[in-house]
């Protein structure tokens, strides 16, 4: 296959850059022709850009496979394949098969998911999510593409981990899905995202038959493009989990998820500890019928109610700890929803307990009430002042004024300032007002107002990235109606990327996301920031082109997360915008770039630009 592969490939020779370019520049000396001849150069000149794209895309795939970044092979050659779908399917089939075995390569040898450490399912499940899984990643593009092949690669991948019929229904941990049905729901999961909705639905189904993080996730994420199909799908979840005996506590809380937290997935340990995932972007509550919730709960109280065999027969993922904190934490929805069930819950939930001070959940623990109830600020302030005066030392009472700070802000509420500047310890001090302060200004600019965004800016206690983040997403906000102010602000988010060190990944996302909106308001700038980019690029090797920017605030419960990019700091729309404006000047650029990864995403975005363009 191998062998076949490369001469399949070696067909296209790359067109010289000069030649094409010379090329170019020699019609548009050409003197005045008739109006036919120009629209015949015109469907010459688009030919020309077609074939340089194509072969360009060609010439970069050889030069991937020998990338010594074996993450990144994958990535370039599956993303190479399907640029030239429509262009030279036989060649993009070809690649595809050297991207899966480039996967499995990169998979195989640790440098994704495995490590030394033995890491939690949980922890496992998060870098699944994140992308560090190259075989999902091919995945997903390959299932946008050819769903037959798609399938062969998940059949090889079923046969690795074993027959799907010889698992045990139900993961032990409630938590994490085989590798196969992880790989497949990432998949799934990334057509989703890309509004493919019918085809991640008939990637993911087969793995929608367990309750764990993932497939809970993307039914979630799914409803919100296509109830119906999520709701039938949740619905026949529910069906199966009431009739497994392994089903638990655990499996209940899993199951809450969907129609309660989505987004917000919590599982309990047998020795009481939790474990929980939320989204950054916070999905609402669905509007179930009342069919579905009352499915829901009848199957979840009957779980729950079920007696707990002996401690050393206890072979369930939640334990009798984790059964009484699940009970706890959902036991205000049965009382509101179904008080019958909730009155025998909690005679249940004494009944284990034995009103034993130990076992009661009473200790403060926020997993039992996250994601269910969110305080007012009025009884979130209230709550603060009882605590710091029950608090027994200074470093307690900063993470109360931290953690509730921290809340406020998150609400758009001024206040979170002065409790900030309560913190004794003037480095968490500093921190906390840090991340408080660049929370307004991301409340103010989901709410497109681009004044209170820039005030904010100016007068918070932000960092160089923080403010150069605020100054672009302001200009982005104000750019079409008052171009001037969007190109003052953009002037502004300059100066303030030059003043971050140097090596620091910031600046690069920083050029590219400015050159984005520069391209509208003084496009002939753009290019100047793109080698500003690309100089600042070249000393970080973290740079891929498709970075965003976290911005991390632990707090007492958990860790609050700001994350800015995405689409509007991305390299791979800045060299499209390029690519249309000046083909033979945007892929000059893109070789300026010193490493790999920017290099190729910037190559393929340039030549999914021209080849876009010619299929439409």
């Amino acid at each position: 296959m191998l062998k076949l592969i490369a001469i399949s490939l070696s067909f296209l020779s790359l067109l010289p850059l000069s030649t094409l370019a010379q090329s170019g520049q020699g019609q548009l000396a050409q003197p005045k022709a008739s109006e036919g001849a120009i629209v015949r150069d015109a469907d010459l000149a688009e030919a020309q850009r077609r074939d340089f794209a194509i072969s360009t895309v060609i010439s970069l795939a050889r030069e991937a496979i020998s990338y010594s970044d074996v993450a990144l092979r994958p990535r370039v050659l599956s993303r190479a394949a399907d640029i030239l779908w429509d262009a030279d399917n036989a060649d993009a089939r070809a690649l595809f098969l050297r991207a899966w075995e480039a996967a499995e390569k990169g998979d195989a040898e640790e440098v994704t998911i495995k490590t030394k450490d033995s890491p939690p399912p949980m922890v496992i499940a998060s870098r699944r999510a994140g992308g560090r899984d190259l075989r999902s990643e091919v995945l997903s593009v390959v299932a946008r593409r050819d769903r037959k092949l798609a399938e062969e690669f998940l059949t090889k991948l079923n046969n690795e981990t074993g027959a799907k019929d010889s698992k045990p229904k139900g993961p032990v941990d409630n938590w994490s899905a085989s590798d196969a049905d992880s790989k497949r729901l990432l998949a799934a999961s990334r057509l989703l995202n890309q509004g493919q909705v019918e085809q991640a639905l008939e990637i993911a189904s087969p793995a929608l038959d367990q309750v764990n993080a993932m497939s809970i996730g993307f039914l979630s994420v799914l409803r919100t493009k296509n109830p119906d199909a999520a709701d039938k799908r949740f619905s026949h979840l529910v069906t199966l989990a009431e009739f497994n005996v392994l089903s638990d506590a655990n499996t209940v809380s899993g199951l809450s998820s969907y129609v309660f937290t989505p987004g917000l997935y919590i599982t309990f340990t047998a020795d009481g500890g939790g474990t929980w995932t939320q989204p950054e972007q916070a999905i609402a509550p669905p509007n179930l019928s009342a069919i579905l919730r009352d499915q829901f709960l009848r199957v979840a109280a009957n779980i729950l109610l079920r007696p707990l065999p002996p401690p050393d027969q206890d072979f369930s993922s939640s334990g009798r700890a984790g059964t009484i904190k699940v009970i706890s934490r959902l036991l205000p929805i049965f009382q509101q929803y179904a008080p019958d069930s909730a009155t025998a819950l909690r005679a249940y939930l004494t009944e284990l307990t034995g009103n034993s001070s130990r076992d009661t959940t009473k200790n403060g623990n926020p997993l039992l009430t996250l994601g269910l109830k969110e305080e007012e600020p009025r009884d979130l302030l209230e709550r603060l002042q009882d605590e710091v005066d029950h608090a027994k030392t200074s470093s307690e009472r900063d993470e109360i004024y931290a953690s509730v700070a921290v809340t406020l802000a998150a609400k758009g509420d001024l206040r979170a300032r002065d409790l900030a500047d309560k913190i004794d310890d003037s480095d968490h001090r500093f921190q906390v007002r840090q991340f408080v302060d660049f929370q307004l200004v991301q409340v103010a600019i989901g709410k497109k107002a681009a004044s209170e965004a820039v005030r904010l800016a100016e007068t918070g206690q932000l960092s160089h990235t923080q403010r150069a983040l605020a100054y672009t997403q302001a200009a982005r906000l104000v750019m079409k109606s008052e171009r001037q102010r969007g190109s003052d602000l953009l002037e502004k988010a300059t100066d303030e990327a030059i003043r971050i060190e140097t090596n620091a990944l910031d600046r690069p996302v920083l050029f590219v996301g400015i050159a984005i909106q520069v391209t509208i308001a003084e496009p002939s700038r753009v290019w100047e920031l793109m080698a500003r980019a690309a100089k600042t690029a070249n000393e970080t090797e973290d740079f891929n082109g498709e970075n965003g920017l976290r911005f991390i605030m632990p707090t007492r419960s958990d860790f609050k997360t700001i994350r800015v990019g995405g689409d509007d700091f991305s390299l791979i729309r800045v060299f499209q915008l390029l690519a249309r404006d000046d083909l033979y000047r945007s892929v000059e650029v893109a070789k300026s770039f010193k490493y790999d990864a920017p290099r190729s995403t910037a190559i393929l975005a340039i030549a999914s630009a021209i080849l876009e363009k010619q299929s439409r």
